[in-house]
């Protein structure tokens, strides 16, 4: 019988927990994985907050609920098993007055439909004896939220995945995928590929079937495939800065606010990361490259894609109130600061210093929508994850088992 060849497109942790999973699923099945890049988890997964949600605001029953839950419990397993730094520092969600109060009380309805565990309600007092700085009206107390170190996720995903026999392809860019018919008449999947520092000849390869988990270029490498155009991604950058060590060592674990529906994006709260540093943000604004770190300069190409894309003026029309809070953000560090007061009080700018940035592929309907739950689309022998959103990190795991199953299926 003929050894099963599949290759997954995207080193970071989803993709990598595909490749994991297609190994466990078809023992004997050569697996590749190909990342543009020199290392894993060198774009979203390797510049994300860190926090394993706990699944406190998802539509119960709908996938991101039931993913992200069960996400949890194998993510928590497998840090054990492989001694990557995972803490339940817990979580609080600060009402500021009372119509965040009311939110907040249709937030843990949606925790506790979800199996969130030991999620309750708590007034001022308690949120004083949970985190001794925070102020509110009421909150929200997840305590089994917890912090990991993602990037250490990935790179002992990798070192399962070349345990199994499977190959990492690091460097190496794909430039095309296309379905076809080999000489002797077999269907398969032919993958172009070229070194990512350039230099070397194209190389082709041929697959039973291909997974793409491209986050950032997703879009863009199913097109090459003659898929369509939507959704789209739409880059948007956050900024994090970080508390001095003096006014980290106030804070105990994560500090949310609760989510304004007026604004499409959460807005700056405080995180405690695995190794103790705790950062304020990410605040949410248009990204001038996809790929884009530094805080200068742009992508040409990036650019022209998002301003020719009509869907976007829709989105950026009816975000108004969203666009004038983010720019203020983005301009001024004092802003930034104080969005974080409203319940941290006491924060000074001079205690905080710019951190790391990160952009999040979100993904966008012509139409202007973000788009909030999973996309897959291709074919029997091409299977495309267009959009796996927030919270894709905490659920890769869960996400590897429904998407391979959904590829082997077909």
């Amino acid at each position: 019988m003929t050894q099963m060849r599949v290759a997954v497109i995207g080193g970071g942790i989803v993709g990598l927990s595909v490749a994991r999973e297609l190994l466990q699923r078809r023992p004997g099945a050569e697996v590749v994985v190909y990342e543009k890049e020199d290392e894993v988890a060198a774009h979203q997964t390797g510049r994300n907050s860190g926090v394993v949600h706990a699944g406190l605001y998802y539509e119960p029953g709908g996938l991101k609920a039931t993913l992200c839950r069960r996400g949890v419990g194998l993510l928590h397993e497998f840090a054990q098993d492989k001694g990557v730094t995972y803490d339940e520092c817990g979580k609080i969600v600060v009402a500021k007055d009372q119509l965040e109060r009311e939110r907040l009380q249709n937030i843990f309805e949606r925790a506790v439909a979800n199996g969130v565990p030991d999620v309750r309600l708590i007034g001022p007092d308690e949120i004083t004896e949970i985190e001794p700085h925070a102020v509110g009206v009421a909150a929200l107390h997840s305590p089994h939220t917890a912090i990991v170190d993602f990037k250490g996720i990935a790179k002992a995903l990798a070192e399962d995945v070349t345990a199994g026999d499977g190959h990492l392809r690091l460097g190496t860019e794909v430039t095309s995928i296309e379905e076809a018919r080999t000489g002797a008449g077999r269907e398969a999947v032919i993958i172009r590929s070229r070194s990512a520092a350039g230099g070397s000849p194209e190389q082709i390869d041929i697959f039973d079937q291909v997974i793409t988990c491209a986050g950032l270029q997703s879009d863009r490498l199913a097109r090459t495939s003659g898929d369509s155009a939507f959704p789209k991604i739409v880059p948007f950058y956050g900024d994090y800065f970080m508390l001095s060590p003096e006014k980290a060592a106030q804070v105990r674990g994560l500090i949310y606010p609760v989510p304004d529906p007026r604004f499409p994006f959460l807005g700056v709260h405080i995180t405690r990361r695995y190794d103790g540093e705790v950062m304020l943000g990410p605040n949410a604004f248009l990204s001038l490259g996809r790929e884009l770190y530094r805080r200068a300069g742009l992508s040409p190409k990036d650019v022209f894609d998002v301003v020719r894309t009509p869907g976007f003026w829709k989105f950026a029309a009816k975000n108004v109130p969203a666009a004038v809070r983010e720019t203020r953000t983005a301009l001024s560090k004092k802003v930034f600061v104080d969005e974080a007061n409203q319940y941290m009080p006491g924060i000074d700018p001079s205690e905080v210093t710019r951190g790391p940035r990160g952009v999040r592929a979100q993904a966008m309907y012509a139409d202007g929508s973000l788009v909030d739950d999973f996309v897959i689309t291709g074919s029997s022998r091409l299977v495309h994850v267009r959009n796996a959103p927030s919270p894709a990190a905490t659920s890769a795991l869960a996400i590897a088992e429904h998407i391979v199953s959904e590829a082997l299926s077909r």
